[in-house]
């Protein structure tokens, strides 16, 4: 939902002719982090409305869209501070290699900045209903058969267990379930090709399933 809370969600953001050219990214493997200007592309949205419904408050609560990180927004645009582990070059291509990722495949860029601790850092700046970042501690655990099923992407996606667990530890249920209660729903999330079954049982994240996605 926000970067920065899962470490093991990486990828690479490769810039497209005309702009894939070596001196477009001279000197900004010194900086740490970028900022990413993005359009969620996958939000499929003909009207918009003046408040949303953040998952932070539970779904149950609304505030004004400029109030929020919404992707439901006047236009879709989007900004995720990233942190920038490598910048390759060569043969008319030009990557950059990202990690604390928070967007989909083929999310298209915009544009790419460098991150200035002086100037986008605050001391004690006021965050509204978002002062802290959400607990992160429910236990996750996988079934044998997603234990077993695991093993076979490990070569494919190195930090693929781990990747699971930051993201389930986040509780990614809709905003209006109920925290408090064990569901018997089994819920899915894709990561990379794949699709990830999962149910809270006994207060415990249970991962089902680890398999490749199916065709639709």
């Amino acid at each position: 939902r926000q970067p920065r809370l899962a470490p093991a969600a990486t990828g690479r953001i490769e810039l497209l002719a005309p702009y894939n050219r070596e001196e477009a990214v001279r000197e900004l493997d010194g900086f740490s982090h970028i900022w990413v200007v993005f359009v969620f592309h996958d939000t499929k949205r003909e009207t918009w409305k003046p408040t949303v419904r953040p998952p932070r408050l539970g779904g149950n609560r609304r505030v004004g869209v400029f109030a929020s990180r919404s992707p439901e927004r006047p236009n879709p645009i989007g900004l995720s501070l990233l942190t920038l582990d490598g910048v390759q070059t060569g043969e008319g291509r030009v990557i950059l290699q990202v990690s604390n990722l928070d967007l989909i495949d083929g999310t298209p860029v915009l544009d790419i900045k460098p991150y200035v601790p002086y100037a986008d850092s605050v001391a004690g700046a006021r965050a509204g209903f978002a002062p802290w970042a959400p607990d992160s501690h429910l236990p996750v655990r996988f079934s044998d058969t997603a234990q077993q099923q695991l093993q076979q992407f490990t070569m494919q996606y190195p930090a693929l267990e781990a990747l699971i667990v930051q993201v389930l530890q986040q509780d990614p249920r809709p905003a209006y379930q109920d925290k408090t209660a064990d569901s018997e729903r089994v819920f899915g999330m894709r990561l990379y090709d794949l699709e990830i079954k999962w149910q809270l049982q006994n207060g415990v994240m249970q991962v089902l399933e680890v398999i490749t996605q199916q065709a639709s």
